[in-house]
């Protein structure tokens, strides 16, 4: 802690996070969850719980006259054996919705994966303080956005003036689910994740529960999506399918229309939208399971391969090419009953033009300019005049 300043130290709160649909009160602080705790009890897979607490699109929002800002946090730090350390987690500073400043946290926990064995070992390490100064001292909405690939234990929070709740400015709720790009992998900060910059571009409020490797029908992320208040919501499907290899044709339609259904149980008339999955060549005919290509880590690259077999189609393994046609087919056949039910093919967000144009890093995941190039695409065909959440947003703002 800076000295010399007339601190004013304030709660950490539920009230004061957007973003998260749970809060974990730990012997610290807090620690923001986008899985409420009765569907993290049903979940036994280690990258899921990683991930969910990951805060992407969870955002201190608070108004306040303050000049100085300072918040401690405990991040925990992801490496990869084998492959060259990832920055400091990115916090992004808003003030009256523009980017102000961007910060990191040092220090940590420490979370070191083999991707080759499947292991993993945490090393513990101290907090970190995030400070930003100099701040406009008129009154002001301030918007703190947490690193979206960074587990962040929020420990305190001070200010040289008192602070309070952001004020609800009656935005429409966006639920989003989807996979790591989703999520935001490669993303340059918080609010440069494509659902971010869609989210501002159409003044929306963002609840994003895209999970890196974690958008597999799961009926517990239907039923939290059910029961979470929304008044636009979409689905994003179909690459973590075919990565893990984990259904064939047969299984993976009922698995949608059940995903589909258990979401209409809560929302029976709010405008949804299915999303296929963006062009990722490594896997439009060939079928999982996806892999990291352990020679290109042998040489400090960390790039995906697809290990299957395209003649496996013929058994009812996936591809994402096989995905678009049965997503777009259920879409079409649910639509003569559910007249809110849309269908957005993702290679209109990113597909084989925008791949020469800017290439994949790793064969899977979108660079920093593809995440905005999709979150504009997104704004404009979704949110945009004749978009399936055009009319609706109107409404609810």
């Amino acid at each position: 802690m800076s000295t010399g300043t007339p601190w004013v130290t304030t709660p950490l709160t539920a009230g004061l996070l957007h973003g998260a649909l749970d809060i974990e009160r730990t012997e610290r602080g807090l620690l923001p969850h986008r899985l409420p705790a009765w569907a993290r009890a049903q979940n036994a897979d280690g990258q899921l719980a990683m991930v969910e607490a990951q805060p992407s699109g969870v955002r201190l929002a608070l108004r306040t006259r303050a000049t100085v800002i300072e918040l401690d946090t405990l991040p925990t730090k992801r490496t990869y054996t084998g492959v060259p350390g990832r920055s400091d987690g990115i916090y992004d500073l808003l003030v009256d919705g523009r980017l102000a400043r961007q910060g990191s946290v040092s220090g940590g926990d420490t979370l070191t994966i083999d991707m080759a064995s499947g292991t993993f070992e945490r090393t513990p390490g101290v907090p970190g303080t995030l400070r930003f100064d100099d701040l406009p001292g008129a009154m002001k909405d301030v918007e703190i956005w947490l690193p979206h690939d960074e587990t962040t234990e929020l420990l305190a929070l001070r200010t040289d003036a008192p602070v309070e709740p952001a004020a609800d400015r009656g935005r429409p709720v966006w639920l989003h689910h989807g996979s790591s790009i989703s999520h935001g992998s490669n993303a340059a900060s918080p609010t440069t994740i494509w659902p971010a910059l869609a989210a501002a571009r159409a003044d929306a409020h963002l609840v994003n529960l895209g999970f890196g490797g974690g958008a597999l029908l799961d009926p517990f992320t239907a039923r939290t999506m059910r029961d979470t208040p929304a008044d636009l919501i979409s689905v994003k499907t179909g690459i973590n399918i075919v990565n893990y290899d984990a259904m064939r044709l047969r299984a993976f339609g009922p698995a949608v229309h059940g995903f589909l259904d258990t979401i209409r149980e809560g929302h029976p008339t709010a405008p949804l939208l299915v999303v296929s999955p963006v062009l990722c060549p490594i896997h439009e005919d060939t079928p999982g399971p996806g892999a990291p290509d352990l020679s290109a880590m042998a040489e400090g690259r960390f790039t995906f391969t697809a290990m299957g077999d395209p003649a496996e189609r013929a058994q009812g393994k996936l591809t994402l090419n096989v995905i678009r046609a049965e997503l777009a087919r259920i879409v079409e056949q649910r639509a003569a009953d559910d007249p809110h039910l849309h269908y957005l093919d993702g290679r209109a967000l990113y597909g084989e033009s925008d791949f020469a144009e800017l290439p994949l890093p790793d064969g899977i995941h979108p660079g920093a300019a593809a995440h905005r190039r999709m979150g504009e695409r997104f704004a404009e065909l979704a949110f945009g005049a004749g978009g399936p959440f055009g009319k609706a947003a109107e409404r609810a703002g």
